[in-house]
């Protein structure tokens, strides 16, 4: 009568796959950036509502813009180049200086604008002939491949979310010039970050409901692999 065989323990054994990554530094990446928003939102709000603070506001509402134009100089052009641009913009701001910081909620209104309607475009810009949907893009690099229903869902998406951003870089316009200044700098520093937070609850429970066999995803999944992979 033979021997009952053995397994390998190498071989047979769970125990041997690689550990799970811990979550523990991204968790906390995405703290720290949340943090950072919440503060820029503070500071921004205080400078555009207190007469006292008209140089921070005006440094907060082109200081993203021009961060954003020197990297894109940065990797388009020459480091000389890159660097001569940089000098020839201080300079401008140098010499006009009090003249963007008495109208600077202009800078600040087509910053918050311009944001909100580039998302926009970048939704419905991938919904047209031979491009991916962009959700279903992020949808793709969460979850590999996708069954046909998810497809079809992740386009309606891609549409309503485009339509979402949409309508709040109009809602942002249309309060700007009917309602005082304190209550658009409270909208745009504070209102639209929650109305993306609730856009992004609906989704995910949507998207529950729909798409059961990946519960995970939604816009709040998106943002996190967005950031941090």
């Amino acid at each position: 009568m033979g021997t009952p065989h053995r397994k390998h323990k190498g071989l047979s054994t769970p125990h041997s796959a690689t550990p799970p990554e811990n979550p523990a530094p991204n968790q906390l990446l995405l703290i720290l950036l949340g943090a950072l928003v919440v503060v820029y939102a503070a500071l921004s709000y205080y400078g555009g509502t207190h007469p006292g603070a008209r140089a921070l506001g005006a440094a907060l509402s082109i200081g993203p813009v021009l961060l954003i134009a020197l990297v894109l100089a940065w990797r388009w052009a020459s480091p000389p180049v890159a660097l001569l641009g940089a000098a020839g913009v201080g300079a401008l701001l140098w010499r006009y200086w009090p003249v963007v910081e008495r109208h600077f909620e202009w800078a600040d209104l087509a910053q918050q604008c311009g944001a909100y309607a580039l998302v926009a475009v970048g939704f419905a810009r991938s919904l047209s002939t031979g491009r991916v949907p962009l959700c279903e893009q992020l949808a793709v690099k969460m979850h590999g491949a996708l069954a046909p229903i998810e497809i079809a869902y992740l386009r309606r998406a891609t549409i309503a979310w485009a339509f979402f951003y949409l309508a709040l870089a109009g809602a942002i316009l249309g309060v700007y010039f009917m309602a005082p200044l304190r209550l658009w700098s409270l909208f745009v520093n504070f209102g639209t970050f929650g109305l993306i937070f609730l856009a992004g609850l609906a989704d995910h429970a949507l998207r529950r409901r729909v798409l059961p066999r990946h519960p995970g995803g939604g816009i709040l999944a998106v943002i996190r692999q967005t950031l941090i992979g």
